[in-house]
């Protein structure tokens, strides 16, 4: 057995793991990583970058069968299933040496190969290793959660994990789960010429404000995918090629595959979490605002702190203890600020609160604020004219923004830099956007906030009356 000592071990190899892992080695620190599978973890190999490279395909059969509002003639797209899940290969491909345990060697960080579990408080065993540090982070993410529904185990399913090994086109896809995973996959798959049904138990993107979901989902519906809603999943049964899920209020939907897409479990039952005085909830790791666990030592980031689940939640919580951990500083995570965006098309985002959980915490001091892309010119050019944002404004001050439109996901940028640092309507309205962009749309947003202020306050056309009488 080895013995090593390090200043921080690092378990888990995706976003997170890997920030905090580059962050310190690069800071001064010692470091050893831990990864049993797949450096890049869940985002690069079975998440975010595969989903968003087969949107790509999705989109590209797309734009050849509507082509003719641009002036150019529609024709049926030859679509191979395989060729486009070579595309995806090769986009992970790309991206994978950023990722890879070459480079993070080169950083100075000793990268074990090995899954790990602690045996003690400030122990952690990987294969031959047995590594004492004095500080530990948790970085295992998550995996997909396959629900108890009978007659499960007695059929073929696809998850977000094995999905990318599919090289037989679905002739009807079958998703239970209407979340982002679900709609962006059926979407991606309906335009690359599958049938395909979402069941989903309660409301589809239901997690989103109900008025921009409706624009999303309208789109969707129109395209061709069934969306069954209030669709509890009871019983599965049959099998390869003839799948049929049975739901709890009587309907049956029966296709050729069948993607599982309810949700996320964290990854935290091989690491003997209780041998270390690590307490768990039924989301994942307990921890602080600091993001410390029950073991001041041990910090937790990502999808297994049991929180947002998002990458670019890892990516902010490894700065955030990074902080911590390196200059004894203290910092504190929050998720005000932090947005998030379904790839659909068109595509949904949210940062800060939405229109029902403002109007809950503010009452009558809440103002909603609207635009819509179909006064946009830009949006008109494209033919993307779908959609609208809305500002949620308390005292001058944007405490959220929900955008359901064109490029949703870029624009909600904007505003979760404006909620990270508590600027104003005005802030946003001083801003100077090109013409024509997209981008105006933000713009146009905070003019909607102050126009009525402006053009319909007798206060306002009196003094412009008395400077035009009075002033040569």
């Amino acid at each position: 057995m080895k013995r090593i000592k390090t200043d921080i071990l690092v378990i888990g190899a995706g976003s997170g793991g890997l920030s905090v892992a580059a962050g310190a080695s690069q800071m001064g620190a010692d470091v050893v990583l831990l990864e049993g599978h797949k450096m890049g973890g869940d985002c690069l190999n079975y998440g975010c970058v595969p989903s968003k490279a087969l949107i790509a395909s999705g989109k590209a059969a797309y734009g050849q069968s509507h082509a003719s509002a641009y002036g150019v003639a529609d024709v049926v797209p030859k679509v191979d299933y395989a060729a486009a899940k070579d595309h995806v290969q090769g986009v992970i491909a790309q991206i994978e040496p950023v990722d890879s345990q070459e480079r993070f060697e080169g950083f100075g960080i000793n990268v074990i190969r090995e899954f790990g579990h602690f045996i003690s408080e400030t122990e952690v065993q990987a294969g031959d290793n047995i590594i004492t540090a004095r500080r530990i982070v948790i970085a295992t993410g998550s995996s997909p959660f396959v629900p108890p529904i009978d007659g499960i185990d007695t059929v073929p399913y696809l998850t977000n994990e094995t999905l990318w090994e599919l090289r037989e086109q679905p002739k009807h896809l079958l998703i239970i789960g209407g979340g982002p995973i679900g709609m962006e996959m059926a979407q991606a798959h309906v335009r690359l010429g599958s049938k395909v049904t979402v069941i989903e138990g309660a409301t589809a993107l239901g997690k989103d404000d109900p008025e921009m979901a409706a624009v999303v989902l309208d789109n969707l519906r129109a395209e061709g995918i069934e969306i069954a809603e209030g669709a509890q999943a009871a019983k599965i049964e049959g099998s390869d090629g003839n799948v049929t899920v049975h739901t709890e209020d009587g309907r049956s939907f029966t296709g050729s595959h069948l993607l599982v897409a309810v949700g996320r479990k964290s990854n935290t039952s091989s690491l003997k979490l209780d041998v270390a005085g690590i307490d768990t909830t039924r989301s994942g790791v307990k921890v602080d605002d600091a993001l410390r666990t029950t073991n001041k030592r041990v910090y937790a980031i990502g999808d297994v702190a049991g929180g947002l689940q998002f990458t670019h939640v890892a990516g902010y919580h490894a700065g955030v203890i990074i902080r911590s951990m390196l200059f004894g500083l203290p910092s504190k995570s929050k998720t005000s600020h932090i947005p998030w965006a379904t790839y659909t098309d068109p595509e949904l985002a949210q940062v800060g609160l939405t229109e029902a959980q403002a109007q809950k915490e503010h009452g009558d001091r809440l103002e909603v604020v609207r635009f819509h892309y179909e006064h946009n010119d830009r949006a008109i050019a494209e033919r993307k004219t779908k959609g609208l944002i809305k500002v949620m404004v308390v005292k001058g001050r944007p405490v959220g923004a929900s955008i359901a439109g064109y490029q949703a996901g870029e624009l909600i940028n904007l505003w979760a830099l404006v909620l990270a640092n508590k600027m104003k309507m005005s802030q946003v309205a001083a801003m100077v956007a090109p013409y024509p962009t997209i981008g105006e749309v933000n713009k146009r947003a905070a003019g909607a906030y102050f126009s009525p202020r402006l053009f319909e306050s007798d206060l306002v056309k009196r003094v412009v009356g008395l400077v035009q009488r009075f002033i040569p």
